[in-house]
């Protein structure tokens, strides 16, 4: 079923990344990065959302592959214009985080042991590559600790809230300055990403837009663009 609310998530999501992504074509604008650490929450937001629709004990469904399978594509497509984006970049995009995340939240959702043992072995992937991902373990963790706050509530709302935070302290400069103005601001938007994200959800009696399968598409698409345009501006 479409949900308005989770339609605004994600473009919620998708606007403070293009935000975030605009740094490139104005260095000046840094404070776009904060804005920008709105997006990986929600995005996360969004996959377990997704997983908790889907019925619990039913992990290799049509649905399930499809949605891995897109995940997989895009994360191969959208590596080469994320590096010509960004040639400097230590880390792969922020796709392969997520699609570990989706892999993370299915052992929190589905109880057969095949799910357990996929989950597994996405955290062992993490732990290995952490460097490499962007926002690291954290981050793929972030999805499934979405789905055990959303189910259980109270003292589990934690869970999402430090790993939002701790998923941009990978970040080797903002752990060393972890004082710093600039700092401080980007885990307060992390922060604030996970009550933002339930409120938005909320909002289902608004007229939005869907966001379709563009959406993986539009990942590389929009790199692509904002390369175009260093040439031009």
């Amino acid at each position: 079923m479409r949900s308005a609310g989770l339609d605004l998530v994600k473009w919620t999501a998708i606007v403070t990344m293009v935000a975030d992504h605009l740094r490139f074509l104005w260095p000046a604008a840094d404070g776009l990065f904060i804005v920008g650490r709105l997006a990986f929450p929600l995005f996360c937001l969004a996959i377990a959302v997704n997983v908790g629709r889907s019925p619990q004990g039913q992990l290799f469904t049509r649905g399930n592959l499809r949605y891995l399978g897109w995940m997989l594509a895009f994360a191969v497509l959208s590596e080469g214009p994320y590096r010509w984006l960004d040639p400097a970049t230590q880390t792969l995009s922020v796709i392969p985080t997520l699609t570990l995340g989706l892999l993370a939240a299915w052992a929190v959702w589905h109880p057969q042991l095949q799910a357990r043992l996929i989950g597994l072995g996405a955290l062992l992937i993490a732990t290995l590559f952490s460097a490499q991902l962007m926002y690291g373990l954290p981050g793929v963790l972030l999805p499934a600790a979405w789905l055990v706050a959303r189910n259980r509530g109270g003292v589990a709302w934690l869970l999402p809230c430090l790993l939002a935070v701790a998923g941009n302290l990978t970040n080797s400069w903002l752990l060393e300055h972890l004082t710093a103005p600039v700092t401080v601001l980007t885990m307060l938007a992390a922060l604030l990403a996970i009550p933002l994200g339930c409120l938005l959800l909320r909002c289902d009696d608004r007229p939005v837009p869907a966001v379709g399968r563009w959406g993986y598409l539009f990942y590389p698409l929009h790199l692509l663009i904002i390369k175009g345009l260093q040439g031009v501006l």
